[in-house]
């Protein structure tokens, strides 16, 4: 029997030199027109914008800079915080929720990019095994060390991605901070984004810990 197309929703992208992961925090300086307009819209409306990590080009429009290209999956954003400190300026803070894969996209007037995608499937709910509970305790170990040196809020203020409710018993959400804030290339972020086990996401996590020395 032939599978019926997938059901696809229109969402406007916002194409950048990072991976945003579910439950991730980002905080975002904006000042392209092509993204004042979506971010005010966005806002008022209560509505996302999509997240994708850059293959080519950069985040900012230049004369003469090559085309830009981004990867198929990317993750749905919401705005937590807005304020707008003059005029041409916006600065938010989003939140990552759901992944998303990209049918199609076109780009628009003033260079914004609309895609039509298919929602992915959240992560479901599955501990942390005992072989990978190093993983976790190493993590509420930086997370406790963070909270000591700066209040949290200063951890958002200087752009660290994690907020409460901490979820250190599950494989998705540890997988997933650990991945913000390990020191890999983009390429290996998106890598593991796009991985629908959260066990096999922790588990190259905790091999990644390992070769770094941070968790044995």
């Amino acid at each position: 029997m032939q599978q019926p197309p997938p059901t696809t929703t229109p969402l406007p992208l916002f194409p950048l030199g990072t991976v945003l992961f579910p439950g991730g925090f980002m905080p975002l300086r904006i000042f392209e027109v092509r993204y004042l307009d979506l971010i005010n819209k966005c806002y008022r409306s209560g509505e996302p914008f999509g997240v994708v990590s850059l293959t080519q080009g950069s985040e900012v429009l230049r004369a003469g800079a090559q085309t830009e290209r981004f990867a198929e999956v990317g993750t749905v954003a919401r705005i937590r915080s807005f304020d707008s400190p003059q005029a041409g300026l916006l600065q938010i803070e989003c939140v990552g929720a759901q992944r998303f894969r990209i049918h199609s996209s076109a780009q628009q007037q003033y260079g914004l990019w609309m895609a039509q995608v298919e929602k992915i499937e959240d992560d479901v709910a599955l501990a942390v095994p005992d072989d990978l509970r190093h993983a976790a305790v190493a993590l509420q170990r930086l997370v406790d060390t963070l909270a000591e040196r700066r209040s949290m809020q200063a951890m958002h203020d200087m752009g660290l991605p994690i907020y409460k409710p901490y979820r250190f018993d599950d494989c998705g959400w540890v997988a997933n901070r650990w991945c913000e804030f390990l020191p890999i290339q983009t390429q290996a972020k998106q890598r593991l984004l796009e991985l629908d086990s959260p066990l096999m996401r922790l588990e190259l996590v905790s091999d990644l810990l390992a070769h770094t020395g941070i968790a044995e």
